[in-house]
């Protein structure tokens, strides 16, 4: 995402202060392999914040995606539920397990799954909820879960984009069954590639472990429960290197300064863009209020896709990078191919066609902000 075309790129990695610190000590304890020092440090802190009942790091957050896949034992025939404005893992770490996803719109206000639409798309097939937080603002819980207990469904959270974010003071990602986060370079607390499986339902907590470390019983052997492990299910190598875990760890260990900091840069956009809101040019972020979001992106959206390409051209023009987000999975090649959808997706079709994400990372000066700021009230000055 990084062009050094840009004098203000999209997104720039970011250092916490201790990360080769903890590198070097990772090497020097003698284990780069998962499930060492680092690994468990970071897992703890995680239980100690979240109050989750397992948390496990993954390499990425769609090796998590796919351990609740396997965990949530569906099959060829089987349906799960999700948005169809989300990234392609959410939906194909499912269909690896032969499962079909099963797409509804999403809200006008949130862009979350609308939570109204869930029912009409759930049949004798339906295994499971996928609701993903976007922009790391909480969907609509509350009914989502009494949907998924009406009719005995499971409910996966993709909260990629949510770590520190809630939904009526509890922890996205603490708010179903399983949970999947990303520690990917742009999102806010990051590892360059990583990610972490949340389990909040004992059912599954034994099974997780398994599946993590490649399909045996190797985290019992260490804990002295049996001798020696072996191979008991399915499952693949989802543990990052110790490395990996090191640099998060650094983050984590400031992880309230950094989204404090990202919080006064979403703010801040959204207190100088309010004008061109009120005049009609665009739509800001919508954050329901007993939602406390993480400030992981901010993002307008355009009155028409023409548009959009002029203000991302124009920024372009000024050395600034704005991007565009997910193209709709039901109309993408694969989504053809392996899923199907239920109503209109014109919420979908239109935020895909106008929402323009802006610069927004730990090290982006006032300076900057203001320059992106200036660029963006000149261009609808002149249109």
């Amino acid at each position: 995402m990084i062009s050094t075309k840009y004098r203000i790129p999209f997104n720039k990695p970011h250092l916490a202060g201790n990360e080769f610190k903890y590198i070097e000590h990772a090497q020097a304890i003698g284990q780069l392999a998962g499930d060492g020092f680092y690994t468990k440090t970071c897992e703890r802190w995680m239980l100690d914040t979240f109050k989750c009942k397992l948390s496990l790091l993954t390499h990425s957050a769609t090796a998590a995606l796919e351990m609740m896949a396997i965990l949530s034992r569906v099959k060829p025939g089987d349906e799960v539920i999700l948005p169809d404005y989300t990234f392609v893992s959410t939906a194909n770490a499912f269909v690896l397990r032969g499962a079909k996803p099963v797409f509804v719109d999403i809200r006008p206000d949130t862009l979350n799954i609308d939570e109204r639409l869930i029912e009409r798309a759930i049949t004798k097939k339906t295994k499971a909820i996928i609701p993903v937080h976007y922009a790391g603002i909480g969907c609509e819980m509350d009914t989502i879960n009494k949907i998924a207990k009406k009719y005995n469904l499971l409910i996966l959270e993709d909260a990629a984009q949510g770590f520190l974010a809630k939904y009526k003071g509890k922890y996205l990602g603490t708010l179903g069954d399983m949970s999947a986060f990303s520690f990917h370079e742009t999102k806010n607390i990051i590892s360059g590639e990583g990610g972490a499986l949340f389990v909040n339902n004992n059912t599954y907590i034994e099974r997780a472990k398994i599946v993590w470390e490649k399909g045996t019983n190797r985290s019992n052997f260490f804990l002295g429960l049996v001798d020696k492990y072996t191979w008991v299910d399915i499952g693949s190598s989802y543990l990052p290197g110790e490395m990996t875990a090191a640099f998060l760890m650094a983050q984590l260990e400031k992880a309230e300064d950094i989204n404090k900091k990202r919080m006064l840069i979403w703010n801040r956009y959204h207190k100088e863009l309010a004008d061109l809101e009120k005049s009609g040019h665009l739509r800001r972020p919508i954050v329901p209020a007993l939602v406390t979001h993480n400030a992981h992106l901010y993002y307008v959206l355009t009155n028409s896709s023409q548009e959009r390409i002029g203000l991302m051209e124009y920024l372009k023009k000024q050395g600034i990078l704005a991007v565009t987000h997910y193209v709709p999975l039901h109309s993408s090649p694969g989504g053809k191919k392996f899923a199907r959808f239920v109503g209109s997706m014109n919420v979908t079709n239109r935020v895909a066609d106008t929402l323009v994400r802006l610069p927004l990372y730990y090290n982006l000066s006032t300076r900057q902000q203001g320059d992106v700021l200036q660029a963006i009230h000149d261009f609808y000055k002149r249109i």
